[in-house]
């Protein structure tokens, strides 16, 4: 994804070049809180990636797209999140030429997060509307299939795009600057990609999913007013997990969407409308700190999450067998 794409005179409008005036304290509290940001994000998704992976009980289809999302935002606290917070508050490019490059491939893996959350309303929607037949095709080897698939789709789509754009990729304003100029085809082509096809999905979905829920709520009273075998105690347990799930992640979306929205609304009407440097800063901003959001968003409402961070930090993960705790109770 291409997250400025603006002319030089936008940028300096925005970021009044060449030089910002701050006082050393500000600077300094920049940096620290900046600093702070990236720590939480690299090691809240870090905490995640370590639970899905040594614990065989989350080893499920569900947890792969949720392992999937945690790479994507680790990675950003890694490679993206640090150059953008720099960027901002010096107001320029300070970096070597390459890691422009480096940059704006990075980028990918906010497009990648958008296609994991399309991917994640797919399965909620497969898990509520057709229990048993989610049950029967989606397996742990397929979820796995389709997270390759997507991050090789988008990394080669984002590959094409620096390819065909190369010509454009480096200008050197104020005084230095680290920005894609595309044409207008392509600006439209990425904005389809990247935000307005996978949005639709999510939205569309994510609907179906609340109405079916809904659904769901009913037949559970319907069944708890009855006297009913064990088969539909498990089918109600099952009912109720499900519906769970769908509203944390419905959680997770609606979070995404508030981040992404308004720098999206930006770039659509940035020409006809005026925003103030600092509206448009925090909106940059934004899109990014969604990766910092989403640990916390885990630990608020998955119980085994919460476990497994008490056991990492405690490090029993390093005990024998550790991997075969059970975490869901």
């Amino acid at each position: 994804m291409n997250l400025t794409e603006f002319n030089q005179s936008d940028r300096c409008e925005h970021f009044s070049c060449p030089e910002r005036s701050v006082s050393p304290a500000v600077y300094i509290l920049l940096y620290v809180c900046s600093a702070a940001v990236v720590l939480l994000t690299v090691c809240g998704n870090l905490l995640i990636i370590i639970s899905v992976f040594h614990f065989k009980q989350l080893h499920t289809p569900s947890n792969m797209l949720v392992l999937s999302l945690a790479v994507s935002d680790f990675l950003v606290g890694i490679f993206v999140l640090p150059l953008t917070l720099i960027w901002t508050i010096e107001s320029c490019w300070t970096f070597a030429k390459y890691l422009c490059t480096i940059y704006w491939l990075a980028n990918s893996l906010l497009t990648i997060s958008i296609y994991t959350i399309a991917q994640i309303a797919v399965d909620r929607y497969l898990a509520l509307s057709n229990p048993f037949l989610y049950m029967k095709i989606v397996s742990l080897r397929i979820t796995c299939v389709a997270v390759v698939l997507n991050w090789s789709a988008v990394v080669a789509y984002n590959s094409a795009v620096l390819y065909l754009n190369r010509n454009f990729t480096s200008s050197v304003f104020c005084p230095g600057e680290c920005v894609l100029h595309m044409t207008m085809v392509w600006t439209i082509i990425d904005l389809v990609f990247s935000f307005i096809f996978p949005l639709s999905v999510i939205i569309i979905l994510y609907t179906r999913v609340f109405v079916i829920a809904k659904k769901h709520i009913t037949a559970i009273r319907e069944l708890n007013n009855h006297t009913r075998p064990k088969s539909q105690k498990i089918t109600s347990h099952s009912m109720k997990s499900e519906r769970k799930a769908a509203k944390v992640l419905g959680i997770l979306v609606s979070v995404f969407l508030a981040c992404l929205l308004p720098y999206f609304i930006y770039s659509l009407l940035g020409n006809i409308i005026e925003l103030q440097s600092v509206s448009f800063q925090i909106f940059f901003i934004m899109v990014y700190l969604n990766s910092t959001m989403n640990p916390f968003i885990y630990a608020l409402f998955y119980p085994w999450f919460r476990r497994c961070i008490k056991l990492i930090l405690t490090l029993r993960i390093f005990h024998i067998d550790s991997a075969l705790i059970n975490v869901l109770l």
